[in-house]
């Protein structure tokens, strides 16, 4: 099972927005075929606390209002801004300060998983949290 057009296409949108404001490693994960609770998982890299809550909020908005005004599910990590989970139900969106994201390494759990192309224009730093 592969995950969903519209879900891949919301996670572009996503991906899109944490670009425009400079997050990196940005890489997702179709991992329909190990979960039953979702099927893409995206991570994005921000330098600092202000970077996290900004790049989350800028995918929340953007995923309003270009995918039929969608909320996520529930949202967590919003008060320490070190790790931002944004919970869309048929798609996750990790934003991560840069400590967080090398001190719990999450790219290795999914790492077997097949990754999604983004179409991002700077794809190749995204590509560092896969070489891992």
């Amino acid at each position: 099972m592969t995950a969903a057009q519209n879900s891949i296409d919301a996670i572009r949108i996503a991906a899109e927005a944490a670009d425009r404001l400079k997050a990196t490693d940005i890489v997702a994960y179709d991992v329909s075929d190990l979960l039953g609770i979702t099927d893409l998982m995206l991570v994005a890299t921000a330098s600092n606390e202000r970077q996290v809550l900004a790049v989350a909020q800028e995918v929340e908005k953007d995923l309003y209002l270009k995918c039929d005004k969608r909320q996520p599910r529930s949202r967590e990590g919003l008060t320490e801004a070190q790790w931002v989970l944004l919970d869309y139900g048929d798609y996750i969106i990790h934003v991560m300060h840069e400590e967080a994201r090398e001190f719990y390494r999450l790219d290795r759990l999914w790492r077997d998983c097949p990754t999604v192309d983004l179409g991002l224009a700077h794809p190749e730093e995204s590509k560092t949290a896969t070489e891992e």
